[in-house]
């Protein structure tokens, strides 16, 4: 207390103001006397205390090995003192097989893929299969690897995910070796849609960019034509080499053999055989090293990939950008654009090209890509192997994607011998009607179709798009000319020659699919406005262009299979969600069919879609209720193709067959309460039509048209129903039991004489069967004749 009092004596006298002066003006050696100060007890302090080194390792023992140094606990935990781990940038690489050990290529399987339109692919996939199971069999027993029997798998009717997304799954701890047969045509096949899927999962950023890395290997050999593609560049097996590309990315080069490809007229069996030797070397290596060793000389050249195989992607991407900031310095001057110098240069771009660009928008990698450049190209053109063959078919092709030709029926009316079916049911005179379309594209390769891989198919349009007036002009020229060119037969008579010269119809059905067309209502327009009338027939596989679709005189759909499997086997479409299209177009016709007259064409494929099947189209007619349901028997056009498809006269059904089944599938719709009826026939044609109680008036069939009826109401603008253009009564001879042969017209054998036979009844008459002349057998009528 004395203490604190002297202070507060010692700073009384001096007044606050004194203080803050005397600081201000000695601070400075204030905080630099300071601060020394504490340097220096700092060092006193650091060189008085000992220090104790602590070591990151533990100290080297200088004792043998075998004599550990033993160590307190205390003393190893300050010792062997943690330190944080290291981690190093990147992804560990996995063991190829070529690094694994043999022993663990328990089981092996060769899987054969194959795509066919013809059938010959499929005939020397199934020699190769059989070949290689029995070298595969002897290396089973000389080797301590296990070969499964090697699988035939069709591309047409695979899932793709289930095999190019990731190998299959075993639970034998198999591994697989893919070997693909792959032909080239000058036409979009199943192929088109397969190569994108390799490349779409090539590029999918969801899944590794060697996703069939676990493979042991794969080979591919591509059938071409050198006489079709003169050179390579142009297309000779041009299919083959896209695959083996795309495959060498997805398995990680994994080629095990490489690429082969045969002349189909010259080598391709002697180039096979090479490279099957090949094949099964590599399989033998494989059995006994567990890998592909350093390579094989193989019968072609291994095609790598041009994008994307480069390691060091960086040094790529740095040396396009330089090469890309001297191009922009060097256009700068010249190609500067604001925005409405694009905007023009955009119209420019459309006036040339009505057809949207297709463009590539996705990036997967760092490296920089540019988007494809599209060509768009001819459907036909005029020096590919399509138009040779559809032009020897009797095919006139207009434009670079339409076609006409006129049906042996057109030449039977003519000469007073018959006419198709389509006069008995609704008033179609034969020689009056054009059959034509204007694509001659198809999203099916259906097993009855008489084209058999002639025509192309695809399930987009990416072609030349022709305008509907060409296509219009050159229709009706070609057709008269064949007209005109059947003046000199015998027989003809000449007053319907004369009415031949004035087409009233047009049956958009020849091949192909017509509504594929972009352009189809105004060319639909253009034949009523000359009144023509319309029947066009789709295949259920085009939902947006049906539902778009404008009235024509007659809808037709093709329905040639009651469920999924059959659909599937029977029009092997090339749409993955087939199905699911063909239920939306049954639903599309269900709300046309008061809009104009809508019609199911099934046709029955024997050991297809006849057996057991009468209550699932009953089904299928309840969804959709159509107008008519016309039934006929296959087609067989007796050819090599046909075979191939896998169709033989023992698929085609003897018309008491067919009205069998025409009799269950009424009964069927009389149990549901749906109100249809067997209205006519054409035994002629092997073909019976079911009509609705819509077109039954006073107890009489009126199912023909009243053509003139029909421009009426549809150039009067109004809305207006089937039931508005509805024609007269059904003729006598062609209601279901009297044949519905015209009795103006005279049956002929082969060679032209009269033939007389009684009325057709179920059980006497067989389509497809031996005997008839040219207005007979009606396996010369196509399903869409």
């Amino acid at each position: 207390m004395a203490h604190h009092t002297w202070v507060l004596r010692f700073l009384l006298p001096f007044e606050i103001a004194d203080i803050v002066a005397l600081w201000h003006t000695y601070r400075v050696p204030i905080i630099i006397t300071t601060f020394s100060i504490l340097i220096i007890l700092r060092t006193i302090l650091h060189l008085r205390v000992p220090r104790v080194k602590v070591s990151d390792t533990p100290p080297l023992s200088p004792k043998l090995p075998a004599e550990k140094e033993k160590v307190p606990i205390e003393e190893r935990n300050v010792v062997a003192e943690k330190v944080p781990k290291r981690i190093v940038g990147g992804l560990k690489k996995k063991k190829s097989s070529q690094d694994e050990n043999p022993s663990t290529i328990q089981n092996a399987q060769v899987l054969v893929f194959f795509s066919s339109l013809t059938g010959t692919t499929e005939k020397t996939a199934k020699v190769l299969t059989e070949g290689l199971a029995q070298s595969t069999k002897e290396l089973s027993k000389s080797t301590s690897t296990t070969f499964l029997e090697p699988q035939l798998l069709d591309l047409s009717y695979i899932d793709y995910d289930d095999y190019f997304i990731t190998p299959p799954k075993s639970e034998e701890n198999t591994q697989y070796f893919y070997i693909l047969l792959i032909p080239t045509f000058n036409i979009d096949t199943v192929l088109d849609n397969f190569l994108e899927h390799l490349q779409e999962t090539h590029n999918d950023f969801r899944i590794d960019t060697a996703p069939l890395s676990s493979l042991l290997g794969y080979s591919v050999f591509g059938f071409g034509d050198r006489e079709g593609w003169p050179t390579e560049e142009e297309g000779f097996c041009s299919q083959a080499r896209e695959v083996d590309k795309w495959l060498a990315k997805l398995t990680g080069r994994k080629r095990a053999f490489p690429l082969g490809m045969g002349d189909s007229k010259v080598d391709a069996t002697e180039r096979l055989q090479e490279w099957k030797e090949g094949v099964e070397d590599v399989l033998a290596n494989i059995a006994t090293t567990g890998g592909l060793g350093e390579g094989v000389v193989g019968s072609g050249d291994a095609v790598e990939s041009d994008v994307g195989d480069l390691d060091d992607e960086d040094e790529v991407l740095f040396e396009e950008q330089k090469v890309a900031q001297r191009k922009t310095k060097a256009q700068k001057k010249d190609t500067l654009n604001d925005l409405e110098d694009i905007g023009s240069t955009l119209n420019q771009i459309t006036a040339d090209n009505s057809e949207p660009l297709e463009m590539d928008f996705t990036t997967y990698s760092k490296k920089a890509r540019s988007a494809p450049t599209t060509v768009t190209k001819e459907m036909v053109p005029k020096n590919s192997p399509t138009y040779t063959a559809l032009t020897k078919q009797g095919y006139s092709i207009v434009g670079s994607h339409s076609g006409v030709k006129i049906c042996r029926w057109t030449k039977s009316a003519l000469r007073g011998r018959g006419s198709c079916y389509k006069y008995s049911f609704y008033g179609i005179a034969s020689h009056q009607c054009m059959e034509t379309t204007p694509s001659l594209s198809c999203s099916n390769k259906c097993v009855f179709c008489w084209r058999h891989g002639t025509n192309p198919v695809g399930t987009t349009w990416r072609w030349v798009v022709d305008p509907p007036d060409l296509i219009f002009e050159g229709v009706k020229a070609g057709h008269y000319k064949k007209i005109k060119m059947m003046r000199g037969v015998p027989g003809v008579r000449s007053e319907r020659f004369a009415e031949a010269m004035r087409i009233r119809h047009c049956a958009l059905s020849l091949v192909g699919e017509p509504i594929f067309y972009p352009h189809i209502n105004e060319f639909t327009a253009m034949l009523h406005k000359e009144h023509i009338s319309s029947f066009l027939v789709c295949n259920a596989q085009h939902p947006d262009q049906l539902r778009a679709l404008q009235p024509v005189t007659q809808l037709y759909v093709s329905i040639d299979a009651s469920n999924r499997e059959s659909l599937r086997k029977i029009d092997r479409p090339l749409h993955r969600d087939f199905w699911e299209r063909f239920q939306a177009c049954l639903e599309i016709l269900r709300e046309k069919r008061f809009q104009q007259r809508t019609v199911f064409r099934l046709t029955l494929v024997k050991g297809f879609n006849i057996d057991d099947e009468a209550e699932g189209y009953a089904d299928l007619i309840e969804k959709s209720l159509p107008c008519f349901v016309e039934i006929k028997g296959v087609t067989y056009c007796g050819t090599s193709s046909s075979a191939g498809a896998g169709l033989t006269m023992q698929n085609v059904p003897f018309y008491t067959e067919v009205c069998a089944f025409v009799e269950a599938l009424n009964s069927s719709l009389n149990r549901r309460g749906l109100g249809y009826g067997i209205a006519a026939e054409h035994a002629h044609s092997c073909c019976v039509l079911i009509a609705s109680e819509r077109f039954k008036v006073d107890g009489k069939w009126r199912t023909r048209i009243d053509y003139g009826r029909f421009f009426e109401c549809l150039e009067s603008g109004r809305q207006f129903r089937p039931e508005d253009y509805m024609g007269e009564e059904t003729p006598e001879w062609a209601c279901w039991g009297n044949g519905g042969f015209d009795p103006r017209d005279e049956r002929v054998d082969r060679k032209g004489r009269r033939k007389v036979l009684p009325v057709a009844t179920a059980g006497e008459e067989a389509c497809g069967g031996g005997g008839g002349g040219e207005g007979e057998a009606c396996a010369m009528e196509s399903r869409d004749e």
